[in-house]
């Protein structure tokens, strides 16, 4: 009796969870997808932790399929790729790339366009009117926010 209502709870919690994703789904799709999950154990355990039931017991179900990765001939193109522009780690302790320890040796980066000054300087008088900003002190509020009355709308 206590299994086949821990079954049940776990079914109808999974369909609660999974609800979202069978919204365009027919009846006969639910019911193949929940059979799977079952089957694979993709259901939450229940209790306090947030783990599967193929998580909890792993040597009960099936191991999942692993994704395919890159082709050898995909990693070969990108380790040559790193190697002419230099985006590759420098050895060691320290967390540099190539092009930025030896940044002559190596073709400069693009750099994307920022804002102009004049940009900048509307944006922060467009801040400043509408509170737009981020008041001091502790709180995450902004300061139309926290004082409305004080700044004009958009």
């Amino acid at each position: 009796m206590k299994t086949k209502l821990t079954t049940t709870a776990l079914v109808l919690t999974s369909a609660l969870i999974a609800g979202t994703s069978f919204a365009g789904a027919s009846r006969e799709q639910v019911k193949a997808e929940l059979a799977q999950a079952i089957r694979s154990g993709d259901i939450p355990a229940g209790g306090e932790i947030n783990l599967k039931l193929n998580e909890v017991y792993p040597e009960r179900y099936p191991t999942s399929a692993t994704a395919v990765g890159l082709s050898r001939e995909q990693v070969a193109a990108d380790l040559v790729q790193a190697m002419r522009t230099g985006n590759m780690m420098v050895g060691g302790e320290s967390s540099l790339k190539l092009n930025e320890l030896y940044p002559e040796r190596y073709p400069p980066k693009q750099v994307q366009a920022g804002l102009s000054r004049e940009q900048v300087q509307a944006d922060l008088v467009k801040a400043l009117r509408t509170g737009d900003y981020a008041a001091n002190g502790e709180i995450n509020d902004k300061c139309n926010e926290l004082h409305p009355n004080m700044h004009q709308g958009s």
